[in-house]
């Protein structure tokens, strides 16, 4: 698993909730939901990170 790095986010209280309400709608925490949208957005923009080849073979 790759290494995760915690950092501040400042963001909107009413765009805050509504992550939230679907963090709980999907079962996922906010934070995983963030992450979840995040990795979307990067593989449909074609931005993803690259899986590195020790991480797959764990």
């Amino acid at each position: 698993m790759s290494k995760k790095k915690a950092f501040a986010l400042r963001i909107n209280e009413d765009m805050l909730k509504a992550i939230e309400k679907w963090a709980a709608d999907e079962f996922r925490s906010t934070n995983g939901q963030l992450e979840w949208m995040l990795n979307k957005c990067l593989k449909d923009a074609k931005r993803a990170p690259k899986k590195n080849n020790s991480e797959n073979n764990v």
